[in-house]
């Protein structure tokens, strides 16, 4: 729609040009934006103020003789000059209507934007691999999946990552943990105080252990059961995270292991000590009491930073460059990571870093804030079940798919979120994803019920739809005012997807979901869908099957399915 307005505006200037009307040269872009007050019509244009320099006319006179050649086009219903210039377009009913046959015809790829030439990665989760996901995780996890949803349908390219943490000597706290808690299992010696990690899942995870291999482990070497439980609780774990992560809808391309980095290759140096030696090569590392430092100062860095210790051991730092300068050699154009808001202070140097390998402004840290869980009103620290933190599996358990990713999404990731429990429990229009998945249902009834298959619940909803449209359905009957504000909202879908994939804000399908199902709730309280009048029936038809392929694709940005009943 905004393709064939600017069209409509740039014919215009076309015309009054080869009139010599206007003294241009050439006829200038067209930009257009929706008017904050919509009584002021549908687009507006600053193309006259833009253009004054250039002809050497008043910004109100350019506007003037392009309103001229605006006034008779038939898809344009009426058009004013306002304030210094601007030019305020309201569309006919006949060109509000091409959306509906737009988006039925398009359905799920509607606002779908060409192919773009850019490979994005978006890395999001990446939780240490020594225990059960938390709430925050599950936040991680929904930003990060409609983000790279967003992206898609605004034409890129896009891989999801989730960044392993298996190295270092949290893992090896979390095998002694897992361990010593086998030993007590066994009714052997045992040291509390080597268990760092105090949660009932180690607890579960040792007594699957012995339950599986009895007491095999007892009598071995420290070192070899050390190793022995590092890699076997880490296979738990993962395998659990990953079960929970597609339980909740969400897979990733790829499961990149921090461990990789510090394995050498077929000539002995690490993924750490090539990218190195890399940073070495530029001139950007040296050596002070022993230890390599990294230049980081050179890229506004408060601070140089240690990459390897006099001890030669490689710092968390120098295995993030590491990751990182395999990313951008992996062939991504930008790399998106999601990180909790406790990383700010991470930001600058990793930036340096990845400037540094060559990558300059192909970074960019997108920081989530935390969770809190509110049931009655009051904050929820403790699971009723453990006595320990809520995990993410335990909230899916009692608020369920739809409604954890609604919530998780619905607020901009740069602010916290309250989530309250009984608000995505509650079966009733209080609750905003009942409320949006309402409004769809509700159209769904309605086809069914125009196809006399109202006890088909499982039925074709798209073969149904089809039933009394056709060719000959006229659209230009659809003048109500509901019927044109549904018709507006439907136009601004792929300008939501563009501006949500632009500002890395999925949260805007989510509030762009509850104003369409909003106006589609007003216009089913003033409009009679099925009537007596078989063209109107039609044509109404038609725009509620428009509003429910909008509002699936809206749901299915965020992960949010979109059923047929409620």
């Amino acid at each position: 729609m905004k393709a064939l307005v600017s069209q409509i505006v740039e014919d215009a200037l076309a015309r009054a040009i080869n009139a010599e009307e206007l003294p241009l040269q050439q006829v200038p872009a067209v930009e257009l934006e929706r008017p904050r007050d919509a009584t002021h019509g549908d687009w507006a244009t600053a193309v006259a103020l833009r253009s004054a320099k250039d002809a050497g006319m008043a910004p109100r006179a350019i506007a003037d003789i392009i309103v001229s050649h605006l006034s008779d086009h038939p898809d344009i219903d009426s058009v004013e000059v306002a304030g210094p210039g601007f030019i305020n377009l309201r569309l006919s009913v006949a060109a509000l209507s091409r959306i509906i046959t737009e988006v039925r015809a398009r359905k799920d790829d509607f606002g779908k934007a060409e192919p773009k030439n850019e490979y994005i990665q978006v890395e999001f989760v990446s939780a240490n691999p020594v225990g059960p996901m938390h709430v925050g995780h599950g936040r991680w996890a929904a930003l990060g999946d409609a983000l790279a949803m967003v992206l898609e349908h605004a034409g890129y390219r896009v891989q999801r990552e989730f960044y392993l943490n298996d190295e270092g000597n949290q893992m090896n706290i979390f095998a002694d943990s897992v361990a010593e808690r086998y030993l007590e299992l066994c009714g052997e010696p045992f040291d509390s105080e080597v268990i760092g990690y105090k949660g009932a899942y180690i607890v579960d995870i040792a007594a699957q252990i012995r339950d599986a291999e009895g007491d095999q482990w007892v009598s071995v070497d420290a070192d070899e059961r050390r190793a022995y439980f590092r890699q076997r609780s880490y296979d738990q774990v993962l395998t659990h995270v990953k079960s929970v992560l597609e339980r909740f809808g969400v897979t990733f391309d790829e499961w990149f292991s921090e461990h990789s980095m510090h394995v050498p290759d077929d000539q002995g140096k690490t993924g750490i000590v090539k990218s190195i030696e890399s940073l070495q090569d530029k001139g950007y590392i040296y050596e002070e009491e022993g230890a390599l430092w990294f230049k980081s100062e050179d890229f506004g860095d408060d601070k140089n930073r240690v990459l390897m210790k006099s001890d030669g051991a490689a710092t968390y730092f120098a295995a993030d460059i590491a990751y990182h300068d395999n990313k951008f050699k992996r062939g991504f154009d930008l790399v998106i990571n999601l990180w909790g808001a406790d990383h700010h202070g991470y930001i600058k140097r990793l930036e340096a870093a990845v400037a540094a390998l060559g990558y300059p402004g192909q970074l960019e840290i997108v920081l989530g804030q935390m969770v809190a869980l509110y049931r009655d009103g009051q904050l929820v620290r403790m699971s009723k079940r453990t006595g320990e933190m809520v995990t993410f599996e335990e909230l899916l358990d009692e608020v369920g798919v739809d409604a954890a990713r609604y919530h998780l999404v619905r607020t901009s990731s740069d602010q916290p979120l309250s989530f309250d429990i009984d608000v995505a429990k509650d079966q009733s229009s209080n609750n905003p994803v009942f409320y949006v998945q309402y409004a769809h249902a509700r159209i769904c009834s309605i086809l069914r019920k125009a196809a006399d298959a109202s006890g088909q619940d499982d039925a074709d909803i798209d073969a149904l739809a089809v039933i009394h449209i056709d060719e000959s359905t006229d659209l230009s009957l659809l003048g109500h005012a509901a019927e044109l504000a549904l018709m507006r909202k439907i136009s601004e879908f792929g300008e939501v997807v563009e501006r949500a994939a632009r500002d890395r804000a999925p949260f805007r399908l989510a509030h762009y979901s509850e104003e369409l199902a909003s106006l589609y709730h007003q216009f089913y309280q003033q409009c009679q869908v099925l009537s007596d009048d078989a063209s109107l029936t039609s044509a109404r038809l038609a725009l509620i099957d428009a509003t429910r392929h909008t509002l699936a694709n809206a749901l299915a940005l965020i992960g949010v399915s979109a059923p047929k009943k409620m």
